[in-house]
This record gives C-alpha cells, structure tokens and sequence, in this order.
C-alpha cells in the first residue's frame, strides 16, 4: 500500500461525533475569528499601520495553519478507512511545518515592531515604512517555505514496509519516521539543525526586544505611563508565551514523560488552542482594536454612530 492510515483519537464510535462537533466548532470558530481581525483591520483606515499589517499576516496564517489539518481530520471522523496517500501526507507535512516556521519568524518581526515603536518612537515611521514591513512579512514567508524543503525531501527517500499506521491525527514528521525501516538519521539530524535555526534565532530576537522593552518602560517615570506603553505589546507578549509554551511543551518534554496519546494532547494546544485563542487575546487585551471592530461593525452595518 502506498499510503498510510491516520489512527486519529479514538476507534471507540460513541464518541466520535462528540469529536467531530468539538473540532468543527473549533476550526469554525478559528477561521471567523482571525477574519474579523482581517475584516476589521481591512475596513478601518487608520489601522493601515505596521503593527496590525503584520497582525493580518498573523490573523491569515493562522486560517491556512489550521486548514492544513482540520478538514482532512475531520473527514476522517467519518471514512473507515481514514486512508491518506504518500503524497498528500508528504504535502501536509511540509504546509504543517511551512506554517509553524514562518509563525516563529513572524512573532519575532512584531516582537521587533513593537521595540522600534516603544524605544525609538521618534523615527517609529521612518524606521518601518512601508517598504520594511513589506521585506520583513515577505521574509517570515520565505523562510518558513524554505525551512521543510530538505527534510521533507528526504522524507519522500524513505522506505515505509512496516505498519503503515500512523499513531497521530495528523502526518507528523515524528510518527512518520517511526514507521520506516531505513536509517532516519540524516532526516532525524536535518530536522533538528533547521528546527533550532527557525525557533532559536527567533527567540533570540524575541528576548532582547522586551529586554529592551522592558529597560525602557522602567525609565518610564508615572505608573500610568508605564502600565499605557507596555500594554501595546501586551497581546503580543501573550500570544509568544502560548505558541512557544505549547510547542516546546510537545517537542522539549523528557523522554520519559513521553506518550503517544499524550502527544496527541499536546499537539493540539498549538494546532487548535493558539490560533483561537490569538483572536480573543487580540480583540480583549487592546482598547484600540475594540473600538476599531465596534466601527467596523457600524461600517459594514451602515450604521452612523448618534450623538449625545
């Protein structure tokens, strides 16, 4: 057979539309979610600003990040056979790490964002014009296209004659390699050499932009000042702490903590958990984007605010 089955959560038929409706109802809410922040972001002029330019890349990223897994799940809930070819799980396996590299590259581009505009204020437009935001998105991009290609590559090398069981909902890169019966090694090596460039360099980035966030805001004298400038970068700082939290909670636990269905668990938390909650994070933590989807919802409603 020259394909794999997707084992998913459970065989147990009781519960899988229970599954089924809590994963739709995710995906569901993901996806409306992250296009009220287009919408919203799209329909008011003055938010045409780098910081949500790149928040839309965040927004959209996040829709394509989780399409890359929810539909083929949850069509599985529902085919016997939950049957996936060799290409289209060598396909969602580069589009699953494509998108989380360039999420890790683009938090690091608003975590540098937000340090222009806190310690720099002054020259904050000259420093990200256009023209920046437009090199620093497309690089995020590129980089994350970039990254799956060689281990991904030699994925497609491999030999699979043993179980051809898949033990994730999904074609992760670890229960692949699980299942061949050649060295996996060169691609064992690949992935981490390229994983830690992707998340590592990145986070460096992250670190020494609050470093300097932070020295700045407590130069900061009033309180109120204090507590105005920092919550700008508040959302952000949320949103780095739940992406990397979920995945190096994944990818960094000791081996002997470690599960298959546990792993299951934990590769939701980035999958399903981070891109619906980023919306909410976004929508409750920033005044200025409550105010903004209140005009837009007046806009799109063609309602004129009244006057007092």
């Amino acid at each position: 057979m020259e394909g794999f089955v997707i084992v998913g959560f459970s065989d147990v038929p009781q519960i899988q539309v229970p599954l089924f409706v809590a994963f739709l109802l995710v995906y569901l809410m993901t996806v409306l979610g992250n296009l009220l922040i287009l919408v919203t972001i799209a329909s008011i002029s003055h938010m045409h600003t780098p910081m949500y330019f790149f928040l839309t890349n965040l927004s959209f990223l996040d829709i394509v990040y989780t399409s890359s897994i929810f539909p083929k799940m949850l069509i599985n809930f529902f085919t016997e056979s939950r049957y996936i070819s060799l290409t289209e799980c060598l396909l969602q396996t580069y589009f699953f790490a494509f998108f989380m590299s360039t999420e890790f590259v683009l938090l690091a581009v608003m975590a540098y964002d937000r340090f222009v505009a806190i310690c720099k204020p002054l020259r904050y437009m000259a420093i990200m014009n256009k023209a920046i935001c437009t090199r620093l998105s497309a690089l995020s991009w590129i980089t994350g296209l970039l990254d799956p290609v060689p281990h991904t590559i030699m994925m497609s090398k491999l030999s699979f004659c043993a179980s051809h069981a898949v033990n994730h909902f999904f074609c992760d890169i670890t229960a692949l390699m699980k299942l061949s019966c050649t060295s996996t090694r060169t691609v064992e090596t690949m992935t981490y050499i390229f994983g830690t460039i992707v998340v590592l360099l990145p986070f460096i980035l992250i670190i020494t932009s609050y470093i300097n966030i932070l020295l700045a805001i407590l130069k900061i004298r009033s309180t109120e000042g204090r507590h105005k400038t920092f919550s700008t970068c508040a959302s952000h700082l949320t949103v780095v702490i739940l992406f990397y939290g979920s995945v190096c909670s994944t990818y960094m636990r000791p081996t002997s903590t470690f599960s298959v269905e546990a792993n299951k668990i934990f590769a939701l938390s980035y999958i399903a958990v981070t891109p619906l909650c980023n919306p909410i994070i976004y929508s409750l933590k920033n005044q200025e984007f409550k105010t903004a989807l209140a005009k837009a919802k007046n806009k799109i409603l063609n309602l004129r605010p009244t006057t007092c």
